[in-house]
């Protein structure tokens, strides 16, 4: 990567949600130290980059020589997009190849790798609660990469919330299915939790308040004790009062982690098979 310069120079490539969530990120928080220049097609897309600062080109021809390429392309747009970086690739001399930080799902090492050769990439999923910049990304980096690129690729995406490194891949298909695809578990609950509310004759509004608070408190005060998440939930849980009545339903024969089990394995499983 380039010495010379007092800033860090990205190709972002496709603003949609999550890449369009990231560039509001590093505008809001690295203003300075990132110039972003984006690749989009999407016309609306393209706009709102413009929008929020960053120079928005259509080819990569026109996109200089970026020190980390951030690809924010659905999976199966992601062939298209390597092809028309190879050539521009062979330019490089293997110590100024540009990092590549993927967020595409299911797209191994081994997938850039054919396609790269051995520059350096690393693998991201994060998750959509980096709308919000509370989100969390789990990494892993293949063997090119250096530790200045770990810090490149974690700063980035630290910027929309926590990082995790993964030093087996492997791992990343469960990471899809408890953290990617999680914020949809906690979705469903919360609507399954208003409606139950609603059934018992609360307001549809006031039983939103209530459940989406009560999601919001709990999660914070589990980040903030030294307690375990079955002593807490012990804390809440008084013998023969309501909370007892209502987990003596939801843990009755082991049947909410039995579901919660096989929802993950469901989502690992079909991760495999997508990659």
């Amino acid at each position: 990567m380039a010495k010379e310069k007092n800033h860090t120079d990205i190709l972002l490539v496709g603003a949609g949600k999550m890449g369009g969530a990231l560039l509001a990120a590093w505008t809001h928080k690295y203003a300075d130290a990132y110039h972003v220049t984006v690749l989009e097609k999407d016309e609306g897309q393209a706009k709102t980059a413009s929008a929020s600062g960053a120079r928005v080109v259509s080819s990569f021809s026109d996109a200089g020589a970026p020190d980390c390429i951030v690809l924010a392309v659905k999976p199966q747009s992601m062939e298209e997009i390597l092809t028309s970086l190879r050539p521009r690739l062979n330019k490089h001399s293997p110590e100024s190849q540009p990092l590549f930080l993927s967020i595409a799902a299911g797209k191994t090492l081994a997938y850039f790798k054919k396609h790269l050769g051995d520059a350096p990439v690393v693998r991201a999923m994060p998750n959509t609660p980096a709308l919000v910049r509370k989100g969390i990304t789990a990494l892993c980096a293949s063997a090119s990469v250096t530790e200045v690129h770990k810090r490149l690729a974690a700063t980035l995406l630290e910027a929309a919330g926590e990082v995790v490194w993964l030093e087996d891949e492997s791992l990343m298909d469960a990471v899809t299915a408890v953290s990617g695809s999680g914020p949809a578990y906690v979705f469903l609950f919360l609507d399954a939790l208003v409606a139950a509310g609603v059934k018992q004759g609360l307001p549809e509004p006031m039983a939103r308040k209530l459940a989406m608070q009560t999601l919001r408190g709990s999660v914070k005060l589990a980040m903030k004790s030294e307690e375990s998440l079955e002593q807490l939930r012990k804390n809440v849980t008084s013998p023969g009062g309501t909370t007892e009545a209502a987990l003596k339903v939801l843990m009755k024969e082991d049947r909410f982690q039995s579901l919660i089990d096989d929802a993950v394995k469901a989502a690992v499983k079909r991760a495999k098979e997508l990659a």
